[in-house]
Protein backbone atom coordinates (compact mmCIF):
# COMPACT_ATOMS: atom_id res chain seq x y z
CA UNK A 1 0.00 0.00 0.00
CA UNK A 2 3.18 2.57 0.98
CA UNK A 3 4.67 1.58 -2.50
CA UNK A 4 0.96 2.34 -4.42
CA UNK A 5 0.60 5.40 -2.71
CA UNK A 6 4.20 6.19 -3.61
CA UNK A 7 3.48 5.61 -6.69
CA UNK A 8 0.14 7.84 -7.27
CA UNK A 9 2.00 10.83 -5.96
CA UNK A 10 5.35 10.32 -8.12
CA UNK A 11 2.43 10.60 -11.46
CA UNK A 12 0.60 13.40 -9.70
CA UNK A 13 3.49 15.43 -9.05
CA UNK A 14 4.95 14.57 -12.35
CA UNK A 15 2.24 15.72 -14.26
CA UNK A 16 1.04 12.79 -15.75
CA UNK A 17 -1.97 13.54 -17.99
CA UNK A 18 -4.14 10.34 -17.04
CA UNK A 19 -7.10 10.08 -15.51
CA UNK A 20 -7.47 11.55 -11.92
CA UNK A 21 -7.14 9.25 -9.24
CA UNK A 22 -9.77 8.65 -5.81
CA UNK A 23 -6.73 9.15 -4.35
CA UNK A 24 -6.38 12.73 -5.52
CA UNK A 25 -9.70 13.22 -5.33
CA UNK A 26 -9.74 12.26 -1.61
CA UNK A 27 -7.25 15.33 -1.75
CA UNK A 28 -9.21 17.52 -3.54
CA UNK A 29 -12.59 17.14 -1.23
CA UNK A 30 -10.44 17.51 1.98
CA UNK A 31 -8.57 20.91 0.66
CA UNK A 32 -11.64 22.54 0.06
CA UNK A 33 -12.84 21.45 3.57
CA UNK A 34 -9.35 22.79 5.06
CA UNK A 35 -9.77 26.59 3.05
CA UNK A 36 -12.66 26.83 3.50
CA UNK A 37 -12.56 29.80 5.84
CA UNK A 38 -9.63 31.07 3.13
CA UNK A 39 -12.39 31.55 0.53
CA UNK A 40 -14.60 33.12 2.79
CA UNK A 41 -12.50 35.65 3.27
CA UNK A 42 -11.53 36.17 -0.47
CA UNK A 43 -15.18 36.34 -0.70
CA UNK A 44 -15.72 38.87 1.39
CA UNK A 45 -12.70 41.19 0.15
CA UNK A 46 -14.31 40.71 -3.25
CA UNK A 47 -17.91 41.55 -1.91
CA UNK A 48 -16.45 44.64 -0.02
CA UNK A 49 -15.05 45.60 -3.70
CA UNK A 50 -17.94 47.44 -5.53
CA UNK A 51 -17.64 46.35 -9.08
CA UNK A 52 -20.88 47.40 -10.83
CA UNK A 53 -21.06 46.93 -14.58
CA UNK A 54 -20.45 50.58 -15.00
CA UNK A 55 -17.64 51.22 -12.40
CA UNK A 56 -14.26 50.09 -14.80
CA UNK A 57 -11.70 51.16 -12.09
CA UNK A 58 -14.05 48.75 -9.21
CA UNK A 59 -14.37 46.19 -12.09
CA UNK A 60 -10.24 46.32 -12.90
CA UNK A 61 -9.68 46.46 -9.10
CA UNK A 62 -11.67 43.12 -8.62
CA UNK A 63 -9.97 41.27 -11.75
CA UNK A 64 -6.86 41.93 -9.99
CA UNK A 65 -7.83 40.19 -6.89
CA UNK A 66 -8.51 37.16 -9.60
CA UNK A 67 -5.52 37.86 -11.00
CA UNK A 68 -3.50 37.52 -7.57
CA UNK A 69 -5.35 34.14 -7.07
CA UNK A 70 -4.82 32.26 -10.19
CA UNK A 71 -1.20 33.67 -11.32
CA UNK A 72 0.65 31.36 -8.60
CA UNK A 73 -1.44 28.16 -9.83
CA UNK A 74 0.53 28.73 -12.84
CA UNK A 75 -2.04 30.44 -15.19
CA UNK A 76 -1.30 32.62 -18.08
CA UNK A 77 -3.76 35.76 -17.03
CA UNK A 78 -4.63 38.91 -19.35
CA UNK A 79 -6.80 41.71 -19.74
CA UNK A 80 -8.97 42.65 -22.44
CA UNK A 81 -9.89 46.46 -22.92
CA UNK A 82 -13.18 46.73 -23.52
CA UNK A 83 -13.14 50.39 -23.33
CA UNK A 84 -14.73 50.88 -27.12
CA UNK A 85 -18.10 49.04 -25.36
CA UNK A 86 -17.87 51.57 -22.74
CA UNK A 87 -16.85 48.39 -20.12
CA UNK A 88 -13.95 47.83 -18.27
CA UNK A 89 -13.04 45.11 -20.28
CA UNK A 90 -12.62 40.47 -19.35
CA UNK A 91 -10.62 38.72 -17.76
CA UNK A 92 -9.17 35.65 -19.16
CA UNK A 93 -6.58 33.00 -17.53
CA UNK A 94 -5.21 29.89 -19.36
CA UNK A 95 -3.63 26.44 -17.81
CA UNK A 96 -2.65 24.27 -20.68
CA UNK A 97 -1.30 21.40 -19.04
CA UNK A 98 -2.44 19.07 -22.31
CA UNK A 99 -5.99 16.96 -22.07
CA UNK A 100 -9.13 18.51 -23.05
CA UNK A 101 -9.69 22.59 -22.96
CA UNK A 102 -12.41 22.89 -20.59
CA UNK A 103 -14.41 26.69 -20.52
CA UNK A 104 -15.05 28.04 -17.06
CA UNK A 105 -17.39 30.97 -17.57
CA UNK A 106 -18.52 33.89 -14.64
CA UNK A 107 -18.77 37.82 -14.66
CA UNK A 108 -16.60 40.27 -12.31
CA UNK A 109 -19.79 42.97 -12.10
CA UNK A 110 -22.83 43.64 -10.18
CA UNK A 111 -25.90 45.33 -10.83
CA UNK A 112 -24.77 47.68 -7.37
CA UNK A 113 -23.38 50.56 -8.67
CA UNK A 114 -21.38 52.75 -5.81
CA UNK A 115 -24.27 54.69 -6.03
CA UNK A 116 -26.55 52.04 -4.46
CA UNK A 117 -26.67 51.70 -0.18
CA UNK A 118 -26.05 48.23 -0.49
CA UNK A 119 -22.64 47.54 -0.39
CA UNK A 120 -21.44 45.51 2.11
CA UNK A 121 -20.71 41.87 2.90
CA UNK A 122 -22.19 40.63 6.20
CA UNK A 123 -21.94 37.20 7.47
CA UNK A 124 -24.35 35.40 10.13
CA UNK A 125 -22.77 31.80 10.52
CA UNK A 126 -23.19 29.67 7.65
CA UNK A 127 -25.30 32.32 5.59
CA UNK A 128 -23.81 36.02 4.05
CA UNK A 129 -25.16 38.61 2.22
CA UNK A 130 -23.81 41.29 -0.05
CA UNK A 131 -23.65 42.74 -3.56
CA UNK A 132 -23.71 40.19 -5.72
CA UNK A 133 -22.54 37.52 -3.11
CA UNK A 134 -23.83 34.63 -5.41
CA UNK A 135 -24.41 36.81 -8.60
CA UNK A 136 -21.46 36.31 -9.43
CA UNK A 137 -18.59 36.50 -7.02
CA UNK A 138 -19.92 33.44 -5.31
CA UNK A 139 -19.40 31.64 -8.28
CA UNK A 140 -15.93 33.19 -9.13
CA UNK A 141 -14.70 32.19 -5.49
CA UNK A 142 -15.60 28.57 -6.37
CA UNK A 143 -13.70 28.40 -9.48
CA UNK A 144 -10.39 29.52 -7.54
CA UNK A 145 -11.45 27.27 -4.37
CA UNK A 146 -11.63 24.41 -7.42
CA UNK A 147 -8.61 25.04 -8.94
CA UNK A 148 -6.42 25.38 -5.88
CA UNK A 149 -7.62 22.03 -4.52
CA UNK A 150 -6.99 20.32 -8.38
CA UNK A 151 -3.60 21.66 -7.66
CA UNK A 152 -2.84 20.58 -4.44
CA UNK A 153 -4.50 16.81 -5.68
CA UNK A 154 -1.40 16.97 -8.37
CA UNK A 155 -4.53 17.32 -10.75
CA UNK A 156 -4.24 20.89 -12.50
CA UNK A 157 -0.66 20.24 -13.67
CA UNK A 158 -1.97 17.68 -16.30
CA UNK A 159 -4.81 20.12 -16.90
CA UNK A 160 -5.80 22.32 -19.94
CA UNK A 161 -8.29 25.04 -18.56
CA UNK A 162 -9.44 28.11 -19.95
CA UNK A 163 -11.30 31.01 -17.24
CA UNK A 164 -13.21 33.71 -18.73
CA UNK A 165 -14.67 36.40 -16.61
CA UNK A 166 -16.74 39.29 -18.44
CA UNK A 167 -17.00 42.55 -16.98
CA UNK A 168 -19.96 43.52 -18.35
CA UNK A 169 -22.70 40.30 -17.99
CA UNK A 170 -25.24 42.74 -15.98
CA UNK A 171 -24.88 45.19 -18.93
CA UNK A 172 -23.25 44.45 -21.58
CA UNK A 173 -21.49 46.89 -23.72
CA UNK A 174 -22.11 47.50 -27.53
CA UNK A 175 -21.95 46.82 -30.03
CA UNK A 176 -21.98 42.60 -28.70
CA UNK A 177 -20.38 41.65 -31.66
CA UNK A 178 -17.06 43.16 -30.05
CA UNK A 179 -18.12 42.78 -25.77
CA UNK A 180 -19.03 38.98 -26.91
CA UNK A 181 -16.09 38.58 -29.35
CA UNK A 182 -13.42 36.53 -27.08
CA UNK A 183 -15.53 34.77 -25.22
CA UNK A 184 -17.55 33.33 -28.30
CA UNK A 185 -13.91 32.39 -29.59
CA UNK A 186 -13.05 30.49 -26.27
CA UNK A 187 -16.08 28.47 -26.62
CA UNK A 188 -15.12 27.67 -30.23
CA UNK A 189 -11.66 25.94 -29.02
CA UNK A 190 -13.13 24.34 -25.85
CA UNK A 191 -13.83 20.62 -25.26
CA UNK A 192 -16.54 21.59 -22.45
CA UNK A 193 -18.11 24.71 -21.18
CA UNK A 194 -18.66 25.49 -17.30
CA UNK A 195 -20.36 28.25 -16.06
CA UNK A 196 -20.39 29.61 -12.26
CA UNK A 197 -23.47 31.20 -12.06
CA UNK A 198 -26.05 30.90 -8.84
CA UNK A 199 -27.32 27.02 -8.32
CA UNK A 200 -30.73 26.65 -8.77
CA UNK A 201 -32.43 25.07 -5.56
CA UNK A 202 -35.76 24.44 -4.61
CA UNK A 203 -37.24 23.19 -1.41
CA UNK A 204 -34.12 21.80 -0.07
CA UNK A 205 -33.03 20.37 -3.35
CA UNK A 206 -30.34 21.24 -6.11
CA UNK A 207 -30.34 21.36 -9.86
CA UNK A 208 -28.11 20.91 -12.61
CA UNK A 209 -28.75 23.46 -15.36
CA UNK A 210 -28.55 22.09 -19.18
CA UNK A 211 -30.20 24.88 -20.77
CA UNK A 212 -31.30 28.44 -20.09
CA UNK A 213 -33.48 31.21 -22.36
CA UNK A 214 -32.55 33.64 -24.18
CA UNK A 215 -33.07 37.54 -23.54
CA UNK A 216 -33.87 39.78 -26.27
CA UNK A 217 -36.60 43.55 -25.97
CA UNK A 218 -38.15 45.05 -28.14
CA UNK A 219 -39.85 48.11 -29.27
CA UNK A 220 -42.78 48.61 -31.43
CA UNK A 221 -44.24 51.74 -32.23
CA UNK A 222 -47.48 52.44 -33.66
CA UNK A 223 -49.25 55.46 -35.36
CA UNK A 224 -52.26 56.88 -36.33
CA UNK A 225 -54.68 60.28 -37.64
CA UNK A 226 -54.89 62.48 -34.78
CA UNK A 227 -58.11 64.80 -35.15
CA UNK A 228 -60.97 64.98 -32.66
CA UNK A 229 -62.06 62.23 -31.11
CA UNK A 230 -65.83 62.42 -32.47
CA UNK A 231 -64.32 61.24 -36.28
CA UNK A 232 -62.51 57.97 -34.49
CA UNK A 233 -63.34 54.67 -36.48
CA UNK A 234 -64.33 56.62 -39.43
CA UNK A 235 -62.73 56.23 -42.82
CA UNK A 236 -61.03 59.49 -42.42
CA UNK A 237 -58.96 58.75 -38.83
CA UNK A 238 -59.37 55.49 -38.26
CA UNK A 239 -58.75 53.91 -35.29
CA UNK A 240 -55.50 55.71 -33.57
CA UNK A 241 -52.37 54.82 -32.46
CA UNK A 242 -53.44 53.71 -29.33
CA UNK A 243 -56.19 51.21 -30.58
CA UNK A 244 -53.60 50.05 -32.96
CA UNK A 245 -51.00 49.21 -29.97
CA UNK A 246 -53.84 47.25 -27.93
CA UNK A 247 -54.58 45.09 -31.23
CA UNK A 248 -51.14 44.21 -31.36
CA UNK A 249 -50.25 43.62 -27.44
CA UNK A 250 -53.59 41.61 -27.15
CA UNK A 251 -52.98 39.78 -30.42
CA UNK A 252 -49.53 38.66 -28.78
CA UNK A 253 -51.47 37.69 -25.84
CA UNK A 254 -53.77 35.25 -27.45
CA UNK A 255 -51.19 34.14 -30.44
CA UNK A 256 -48.26 33.34 -29.53
CA UNK A 257 -48.20 30.98 -26.45
CA UNK A 258 -46.45 27.79 -26.20
CA UNK A 259 -44.08 26.21 -23.72
CA UNK A 260 -41.04 27.63 -22.80
CA UNK A 261 -41.76 31.50 -24.37
CA UNK A 262 -42.30 34.91 -22.42
CA UNK A 263 -42.48 38.06 -23.96
CA UNK A 264 -43.61 40.69 -21.50
CA UNK A 265 -44.55 44.32 -22.00
CA UNK A 266 -42.14 46.43 -19.20
CA UNK A 267 -43.36 49.93 -20.21
CA UNK A 268 -45.96 51.72 -22.88
CA UNK A 269 -47.03 55.25 -23.02
CA UNK A 270 -49.74 56.46 -26.05
CA UNK A 271 -51.21 60.19 -27.00
CA UNK A 272 -50.82 63.47 -29.04
CA UNK A 273 -47.43 62.89 -28.57
CA UNK A 274 -46.04 60.12 -27.09
CA UNK A 275 -41.90 58.62 -26.92
CA UNK A 276 -39.27 57.18 -25.34
CA UNK A 277 -36.32 58.15 -24.53
CA UNK A 278 -32.81 56.63 -25.64
CA UNK A 279 -32.03 54.38 -22.92
CA UNK A 280 -35.71 53.14 -23.61
CA UNK A 281 -36.56 52.98 -20.15
CA UNK A 282 -38.90 56.04 -19.75
CA UNK A 283 -41.55 57.46 -21.55
CA UNK A 284 -43.92 60.32 -21.96
CA UNK A 285 -47.16 61.19 -23.14
CA UNK A 286 -49.63 63.82 -23.57
CA UNK A 287 -53.33 63.93 -25.24
CA UNK A 288 -56.61 64.94 -24.22
CA UNK A 289 -59.90 62.78 -24.13
CA UNK A 290 -61.51 64.19 -27.18
CA UNK A 291 -57.87 63.38 -29.26
CA UNK A 292 -57.32 60.66 -31.46
CA UNK A 293 -54.12 59.42 -30.23
CA UNK A 294 -51.61 60.38 -32.93
CA UNK A 295 -48.26 57.80 -31.37
CA UNK A 296 -48.11 54.55 -28.99
CA UNK A 297 -44.69 53.48 -28.11
CA UNK A 298 -44.32 50.23 -25.71
CA UNK A 299 -40.91 48.20 -24.82
CA UNK A 300 -40.50 44.77 -23.80
CA UNK A 301 -38.64 41.60 -23.64
CA UNK A 302 -38.80 38.02 -25.38
CA UNK A 303 -37.48 34.73 -24.32
CA UNK A 304 -36.74 31.45 -26.04
CA UNK A 305 -35.52 28.19 -25.32
CA UNK A 306 -34.00 27.48 -28.87
CA UNK A 307 -32.84 29.65 -32.07
CA UNK A 308 -35.63 28.06 -33.67
CA UNK A 309 -38.10 29.14 -30.96
CA UNK A 310 -36.79 32.24 -31.05
CA UNK A 311 -36.64 32.80 -34.92
CA UNK A 312 -40.51 31.30 -35.01
CA UNK A 313 -42.24 33.61 -33.04
CA UNK A 314 -40.17 36.54 -34.40
CA UNK A 315 -41.66 36.23 -37.37
CA UNK A 316 -44.97 35.51 -35.78
CA UNK A 317 -44.69 38.45 -33.86
CA UNK A 318 -44.15 40.41 -37.78
CA UNK A 319 -47.09 38.94 -39.16
CA UNK A 320 -49.62 40.45 -36.62
CA UNK A 321 -47.79 43.68 -36.25
CA UNK A 322 -48.01 43.97 -40.00
CA UNK A 323 -52.10 43.20 -39.90
CA UNK A 324 -52.64 47.20 -39.11
CA UNK A 325 -56.30 48.98 -38.24
CA UNK A 326 -57.29 51.17 -40.94
CA UNK A 327 -55.35 54.71 -40.83
CA UNK A 328 -52.99 52.98 -38.57
CA UNK A 329 -49.31 52.17 -39.01
CA UNK A 330 -46.65 49.94 -36.58
CA UNK A 331 -43.24 49.44 -36.45
CA UNK A 332 -41.43 46.27 -34.68
CA UNK A 333 -37.75 46.38 -33.77
CA UNK A 334 -35.80 44.12 -31.70
CA UNK A 335 -32.65 45.42 -30.11
CA UNK A 336 -28.94 44.21 -30.82
CA UNK A 337 -27.69 43.46 -27.80
CA UNK A 338 -29.94 40.14 -26.66
CA UNK A 339 -28.65 37.09 -24.79
CA UNK A 340 -29.11 33.90 -27.10
CA UNK A 341 -30.66 30.75 -25.32
CA UNK A 342 -28.25 28.22 -24.33
CA UNK A 343 -30.71 25.54 -25.67
CA UNK A 344 -31.00 21.90 -24.13
CA UNK A 345 -29.14 19.38 -26.00
CA UNK A 346 -27.98 15.58 -25.91
CA UNK A 347 -24.48 16.89 -25.00
CA UNK A 348 -25.65 19.37 -22.54
CA UNK A 349 -27.53 16.39 -20.58
CA UNK A 350 -24.37 14.22 -20.60
CA UNK A 351 -22.66 16.78 -18.93
CA UNK A 352 -24.96 16.94 -16.11
CA UNK A 353 -24.30 12.64 -16.45
CA UNK A 354 -20.69 12.99 -15.79
CA UNK A 355 -21.76 15.80 -12.55
CA UNK A 356 -24.17 13.12 -11.21
CA UNK A 357 -21.22 10.32 -11.57
CA UNK A 358 -19.32 13.05 -9.78
CA UNK A 359 -21.93 13.43 -6.87
CA UNK A 360 -22.37 9.75 -6.49
CA UNK A 361 -18.86 9.46 -5.80
CA UNK A 362 -18.41 12.06 -3.47
CA UNK A 363 -22.04 11.29 -1.61
CA UNK A 364 -23.71 14.19 -3.01
CA UNK A 365 -27.41 14.15 -3.80
CA UNK A 366 -27.78 13.55 -7.26
CA UNK A 367 -29.20 16.73 -9.17
CA UNK A 368 -32.52 17.15 -11.74
CA UNK A 369 -32.35 19.26 -14.95
CA UNK A 370 -33.59 22.59 -13.69
CA UNK A 371 -36.45 24.23 -15.36
CA UNK A 372 -35.14 26.71 -17.81
CA UNK A 373 -38.79 29.03 -17.83
CA UNK A 374 -37.27 29.59 -14.36
CA UNK A 375 -33.90 30.68 -15.00
CA UNK A 376 -32.61 33.67 -16.30
CA UNK A 377 -29.61 34.36 -19.52
CA UNK A 378 -26.21 34.41 -18.97
CA UNK A 379 -22.97 34.57 -21.10
CA UNK A 380 -23.48 30.73 -21.40
CA UNK A 381 -25.44 31.28 -24.12
CA UNK A 382 -22.67 32.83 -26.41
CA UNK A 383 -20.96 29.50 -26.04
CA UNK A 384 -23.65 27.25 -26.11
CA UNK A 385 -24.02 26.83 -29.86
CA UNK A 386 -20.60 25.51 -30.42
CA UNK A 387 -19.63 23.50 -27.43
CA UNK A 388 -21.41 21.47 -24.65
CA UNK A 389 -22.62 23.28 -21.47
CA UNK A 390 -22.90 23.32 -18.11
CA UNK A 391 -24.40 25.86 -16.05
CA UNK A 392 -25.63 26.68 -12.62
CA UNK A 393 -22.05 25.92 -10.86
CA UNK A 394 -21.71 28.49 -8.71
CA UNK A 395 -23.08 29.08 -5.05
CA UNK A 396 -26.45 28.92 -3.40
CA UNK A 397 -27.91 31.49 -2.38
CA UNK A 398 -31.27 33.92 -3.22
CA UNK A 399 -32.34 37.60 -3.67
CA UNK A 400 -29.84 38.63 -6.83
CA UNK A 401 -30.44 41.98 -8.49
CA UNK A 402 -31.61 42.86 -5.33
CA UNK A 403 -30.78 44.53 -1.94
CA UNK A 404 -30.51 41.59 0.62
CA UNK A 405 -28.62 39.21 -2.33
CA UNK A 406 -27.87 36.31 0.48
CA UNK A 407 -25.53 32.93 -0.01
CA UNK A 408 -25.41 29.99 1.66
CA UNK A 409 -21.61 29.41 2.37
CA UNK A 410 -21.87 25.73 3.24
CA UNK A 411 -22.62 25.62 -0.71
CA UNK A 412 -19.02 26.73 -1.53
CA UNK A 413 -17.60 23.53 -0.14
CA UNK A 414 -20.33 21.48 -2.17
CA UNK A 415 -19.57 23.52 -5.47
CA UNK A 416 -16.11 23.42 -5.60
CA UNK A 417 -15.67 19.83 -4.55
CA UNK A 418 -17.93 18.64 -7.39
CA UNK A 419 -16.28 21.48 -9.62
CA UNK A 420 -12.98 20.22 -9.10
CA UNK A 421 -13.20 16.62 -9.49
CA UNK A 422 -15.73 17.34 -12.92
CA UNK A 423 -13.13 19.72 -14.30
CA UNK A 424 -10.34 17.55 -13.72
CA UNK A 425 -11.87 14.19 -15.15
CA UNK A 426 -13.04 16.37 -18.09
CA UNK A 427 -9.80 17.41 -18.94
CA UNK A 428 -7.80 14.19 -17.78
CA UNK A 429 -10.14 11.84 -18.65
CA UNK A 430 -12.42 9.29 -16.81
Amino acid sequence: MRLLLSTIASLLLAGTAVAQTPEAERIIVSTVVAEHERHIGLLERMVNQNSGTLNAEGVRATAEMVRAELEPLGFDVRWIDMSQTGRAGHLVATHDGGGKNILLIGHLDTVFEPDSPFQTFVRDGSRATGPGIGDDKGGVVVIIAALRAMQAAGTLEGSNVTVFLTGDEERPGTPLEIARRDLIAAGRVADYALEFENLATENGAEFGTIARRSAASWTLTTGGRTGHSSGVFNDTLGYGAIYEMARILDAFRRELPEPNLTYNVGVIAGGTPAGIDADGFRVEASGKTNIVAETAVARGDLRTLTPEQDARVRARMAEIVGQNLPRTTAELVFAEDGYPPMAPTPGNSALLDRLNQVNRDLGLPEMAPFDPARRGAADSGFVAADVDTLGGLGIAGGLAHAEGEWADLDSLVRQSQRAAVLIGRLSLGE
